[in-house]
């Protein structure tokens, strides 16, 4: 995972009032595999900064693998 990948959570976490398959973007690595992820609305607004293990998110991705394309 890298700065600004955009990821969802595999979790919930009720003490910060996110859900499972809430998606944000990664915006610090606080130390390998602990990032710091934006949570934000379709307007831009931040509704939550949260540190979170890579185990807890999973990168999501808008476009084909180019390693695996095939002449």
């Amino acid at each position: 995972m890298n700065v600004y990948d955009v990821v969802t959570l595999l979790d919930d976490l009720q003490d910060e009032g996110l859900k499972r398959g809430q998606v944000g973007t990664i915006v610090e690595e606080w130390q390998p595999g602990v990032y710091e992820v934006e949570f934000a609305d379709t307007h831009g607004i931040t509704y939550a900064m949260v540190a979170l293990c890579a185990e807890q998110l999973m990168t999501l991705y808008s476009h084909p693998d180019a390693s695996r394309q095939t002449a």
